[in-house]
């Protein structure tokens, strides 16, 4: 924020705004205090530019749609499409050719996240802004506003640009989309420290952020995309969208699997020619069938389909999915790193404890429903009958600008300032009705609260004729006004200082309300009525308390093997008494002032000892963001306000709240949390790793067709036999199995323990070794077994095209067997859960069986695919040879329980 060339036209110093006196820094811009000459400001405007975040030049529709393809298990899939074509199988050839089309619409329509995340930063700029130009005051388009400019402000308008603050009455800004505070910040022009954080410094109004009450007028300082929030907006758009660990398995294995397919297909022709001696036409055909056996054609179809039923079991648990990788990638990440306001907690304070002459009492209830009580050494109180309690809250209820509505759709709704708002949700607790109080005792004068005095200040009357005083404020400014307590003895200033700084350092805003009488028929409130005659009432801790249910979801994720850390805008003592509210350690909080000082290296290390990170900036959350995935971790980010978007975007996997959350949050995130509650992120984790569990468990099932195939079809080559299946034959299996078989494993529910296991290492391959050995061990049963009933039904004297089809048929049965011990990674498949949990799974089984039924005994299908009726005879062998493979798997299960694997 310092005055520089790029964004005042005059410097004369380097020392940031903030840090000089605001006469300094109207000289420093050549301005005065009635504002710029019409003159002036044009000239300014053609230097800087205009006040608003500029797009950069989007990207060509044709090419974000070429982009698509770019990929290479997209040119593994148009290359199958292209042999099909070849043969002549143009329905097989639409179907893959159809899988390519919609990754790429989806990845089209996902694509443009980045620039809706920018569009919505630029939203929060005000569109008109009130100025003085030459003295006179005009209300201009906020775009026309240049450095120099007099912006002046009042209750509700929207902050145009970065301004240093000349003058102030009872200014309050709401900056929680911006620094994280929950707490409107109390605002005036006297100069704060150089190194001051973003959220300290109250000589200053930044772009974005909206006045509550109060007036000011201010300079401007900084505009467009020099001001804090354009600089978030550049941080957004300067981010590159980061590949999701599905992502990048995928493609690690298409790389794999298309370099093993070329090696052995051009290592299989080389032997047909110059050792088999087979015809090359033959052997090319066979080669062909050798690598559309091999490429997994429909396993992206079967990815997708499997996030999409992720994505609508999560949106059914209130957490909408952006982009469907993030299904997945939520159930692989090891960090969270959480905002606290309106993510952690209810973004509504809360009356805490009250203190009261010699006795400290506890409050129940969270946020602005009058719903809890009063609770003293953990026994509940009849507030109505505690008089000095009554006498307290009272104070609170009447001296209050504040008023709650409650409604059907909304609850109980806040109109004033959030602190007195949890004023006179405590005073309805102690069960006093605003209304009756009112009438009771009718307001009659009063001195509203500016930040010069510190304090609110009410007269009132009852119809007694009694006139009396009541004051709220902070606690030193009330402190000094009180001689005596409700105690009766003389003011004890030591120890209410004590109970003051104890509750405090618990995190809480403390206030303190006291009352007084004044002579009756006193009809008018002055300051020189405020002096030092004043009984203190009480002291209330108020504080934005933490949700219920998150705390059960930090616990839930910490057993999960997931570390949960908070990251927030707010002062360190209330960040760290959350923190530990929430079951956090929040020894030692690290602060965005330490951040700055530390290397990368110590960086990690001090993370390592803290779960609170308070007073972060944006460009302190993206750092940690980036350095915690520098470490191997897969992060997701959760936040609701503009501050948080350039971190929700860098994330593995961005959160955004959906109720309270900004339109630049949501935008640049990929889930979106519908009732903006930490519960609902566990709840997705346990979805995000059912996903992925079914994922592998599909290609566990896809693997060894597709290895038995190949391998069949080798061994046919080297033995210098006849092909046991044609390219025609075994397309039809992996259609027919993609379609039903291998799609009915995304309906599979969560196995047991999923978030009682730690996440997967982020550099963990797609295969994994125990895979890898389960996929070559069944690849080999089904090759054995095909091979063998090849050779059988030709030994006894069926025609090619009878062995053919017996081959099919046992390499689908075979999967129909293998579905069911596939069902669970190494659990028993022998329970009623294995094969009655998943109804998908039965009902494409029939479907299987139905197709095979119409394959083999079909004319048309005979005509088309070769195919010749089996016997009973061919059925009981393909049935026992199916049973031999279903309890061989099942014995390598439990060698594999035996070792203690219990996940792939």
């Amino acid at each position: 924020m310092a005055v520089s060339q790029s964004h005042a036209p005059f410097p004369s110093t380097q020392i940031p705004v903030h840090g000089l006196d605001a006469q300094q820094v109207v000289l420093d811009l050549d301005s005065t205090d009635t504002g710029l000459t019409p003159a002036q400001a044009t000239k300014r405007l053609a230097q800087h530019g205009p006040n608003r975040i500029e797009q950069k030049a989007p990207t060509s529709l044709g090419m974000r749609v070429l982009r698509q393809f770019n990929n290479l298990l997209i040119y593994v899939l148009i290359a199958a499409a292209l042999v099909t074509v070849w043969l002549r199988d143009y329905l097989d050839a639409a179907v893959i050719l159809g899988v390519v089309v919609i990754n790429a619409v989806i990845g089209f329509v996902q694509e443009g996240k980045a620039e809706r995340a920018l569009e919505a930063v630029r939203a929060m700029l005000a569109s008109r802004a009130t100025v003085l130009r030459g003295g006179d005051r005009h209300e201009i388009d906020a775009a026309e506003l240049v450095p120099g400019d007099v912006v002046l402000l009042e209750s509700g308008a929207r902050v145009p640009a970065d301004l240093r603050l000349l003058r102030t009455k009872n200014l309050r800004i709401d900056e929680s989309a911006l620094t994280g505070e929950s707490v409107p910040a109390e605002k005036d022009a006297a100069p704060v420290a150089v190194d001051a954080p973003l959220g300290d410094r109250l000589c200053m109004a930044f772009a974005g952020t909206t006045v509550t009450v109060g007036q000011a007028s201010g300079v401007v300082v900084a505009t467009a995309r020099q001001t804090e929030i354009g600089k978030i907006g550049a941080l957004v758009s300067d981010l590159n969208n980061l590949a999701t660990p599905l992502t990048r398995r995928l493609d690690q294995f298409a790389r794999r699997i298309t370099l093993v397919i070329g090696v052995v297909s051009v290592v299989t022709f080389l032997y047909g020619i110059f050792i088999g001696g087979l015809p090359p036409l033959a052997l090319f055909l066979a080669v062909v069938g050798l690598a559309v056996a091999a490429i997994p054609e429909g396993l992206p179809a079967i990815v997708t389909i499997t996030l999409a039923i992720g994505t609508a079991a999560m949106a059914r648990q209130r957490a909408v999915v952006r982009r469907l990788p993030a299904v997945e990638t939520l159930g692989s990440v090891s960090m969270i790193c959480t905002d606290k306001t309106g993510t952690l907690t209810r973004h509504e304070l809360t009356a805490v404890r009250v203190m009261l002459a010699g006795r400290t009492l506890d409050v129940t209830g969270a946020g602005y429903a009058p719903e809890g009580g009063f609770h003293q050494d953990g026994a509940a109180l009849d507030a109505m009958q505690d008089a000095e309690l009554q006498r307290l809250a009272r104070c609170a209820l009447l001296c209050n600008d504040a008023q709650l509505h409650h409604t059907p759709a909304d609850g109980w709704v806040l109109a004033g300032d959030p602190t007195e708002g949890a004023l006179l949700s405590m005073a309805r607790k102690a069960g006093l009705d605003p209304a009756e109080a009112a009438a009771l005792t009718p307001r009659r004068d009063d001195i509203p609260f500016e930040s010069e005095h510190r304090f609110m200040a009410t007269l009132h009357h009852d119809h007694a004729g009694r006139v009396f005083v009541l004051l709220k404020g902070a606690p030193e400014r009330v402190l000094s006004l009180c001689v005596n307590d409700t105690g009766g003895g003389p003011l004890d200033s030591v120890a209410w200082q004590a109970r003051m700084d104890a509750a405090a350092a618990e995190g809480q805003r403390v206030l303190a309300l006291a009352e007084c009488d004044l002579p009756a028929g006193t009809v008018s409130l002055n300051m020189g009525d405020i002096t030092p005659r004043f009984t203190l009432l009480g002291l209330v801790g108020l504080m934005d308390p933490p949700r219920a249910e998150a705390v059960a979801a930090v616990a839930e994720c910490q057993r999960a093997g997931i570390r949960v850390v908070m990251i927030t805008g707010d002062h360190a003592v209330t960040a760290a008494a959350i923190g530990r509210a929430i079951g956090l350690r929040d020894g030692q909080p690290l602060t965005g002032a330490e951040i700055d000082r530390l290397d990368d290296t110590a960086l990690k290390e001090r993370l390592a000892q803290t779960d609170v990170v308070a007073r972060a900036s944006p460009e302190h959350k993206l750092r940690l963001v980036a350095t915690l995935q520098s470490a191997g971790q897969l992060v997701a980010m959760t936040g609701d306000g503009v501050n948080d978007a350039p971190a929700l975007k860098a994330a593995d996997i961005g959160v955004a709240m959906g109720q309270r959350g900004t339109d630049a949050a949501r935008e640049a995130a990929d889930l979106v949390l519908t009732d903006d509650n930490f519960a609902t992120i566990a709840a997705a984790v346990r979805e995000g790793r059912t996903v992925f569990d079914n994922i592998k468990k599909s290609l566990l099932f896809v693997l060894p067709t597709n290895g038995g195939e190949a391998g069949l079809i080798l061994a046919a080559v080297f033995a210098g036999l006849a092909m046991p299946v044609t390219a025609a034959q075994i397309l039809w299996i992996n259609m027919v199995t993609s379609i039903t078989l291998d799609i009915s494993l995304a309906f599979e529910p969560a196995e047991r323990g999923a978030m009682q296991r730690p996440p997967r290492p982020a550099n963990e391959p797609l295969i994994t070794r125990w895979m890898l050995m389960r996929v070559v061990f069944v690849s080999l049963l089904l090759m054995g077994a095909s091979f063998l009933v090849f050779n059988w039904q030709l030994a006894r004297g069926g025609s090619l095209e009878v062995a053919r089809t017996t081959v099919i048929n046992m390499v689908v049965v075979g999967e129909i067997v293998y579905l069911f011990n596939v069902r669970h990674f190494t659990a028993s498949a022998f329970t009623r859960d294995t094969w009655l949990g998943n109804p998908v799974a039965l009902g494409t089984v029939v479907i299987t069986l139905v197709l095979q039924m119409l394959l083999t005994y079909a004319p048309p299908m005979q005509q088309l695919f070769g195919t010749a009726a089996l016997d009973a005879g061919s059925w009981g062998v393909i049935a026992a040879l199916a049973g031999g493979m279903f309890l061989a798997v099942e014995a390598e299960k439990w060698l594999l329980r035996r070792r203690g694997v219990h996940r792939m």
